[in-house]
């Protein structure tokens, strides 16, 4: 298991509100959180902020990554175009820990406009407490990568 306990957190302007809880939250728990922002709600586009932060998990300056915008799913797209990342948008607990148990997912995406700050926070959780199974699961993460 890593120790490296540092996380990325970005977003786009729909989500600011929420990564900041989550960074809180994270920060109680532990974890060093790497906040790369934006820090204005003036609209900004997805797609560099899911690969800002996707960059800097594949160099293994951070272990995971938590990015949101409004429905997560546009920014865990551009996330998972960075060579080595595996990157789920969930919004439910049971799915956070399914892509960690079974993926091996390095980074959580969370659509800010479709959960609200308790669950994204158990959402957190269960991503965060869940460990990589390996075995068959190995064999198939094996396979996604390029």
């Amino acid at each position: 298991m890593s120790t490296n306990k540092r996380i990325v957190l970005s977003s786009d302007h729909a989500a600011i509100d929420l990564r900041q809880a989550i960074a809180k939250h994270i920060t109680d728990l532990g974890w060093e959180a790497v906040d790369i922002g934006p820090n204005t709600t003036e609209s900004t586009h997805y797609p560099k902020h899911g690969r800002a932060a996707a960059l800097q998990v594949a160099s293994g300056d951070c272990r995971f990554g938590i990015i949101l915008c409004g429905t997560g799913q546009g920014i865990m797209m551009a996330a998972n175009k960075v060579a080595g990342i595996r990157c789920g948008v969930c919004a439910d607990a049971f799915s956070a820990r399914m892509i960690r148990a079974h993926n091996n997912a390095n980074m959580l995406s969370i659509g800010a406009r479709v959960v609200g700050d308790a669950l994204a926070i158990d959402i957190v959780d269960a991503f965060l407490n869940a460990e990589f199974e390996g075995g068959r699961h190995g064999t198939r993460v094996d396979m996604i990568e390029p």
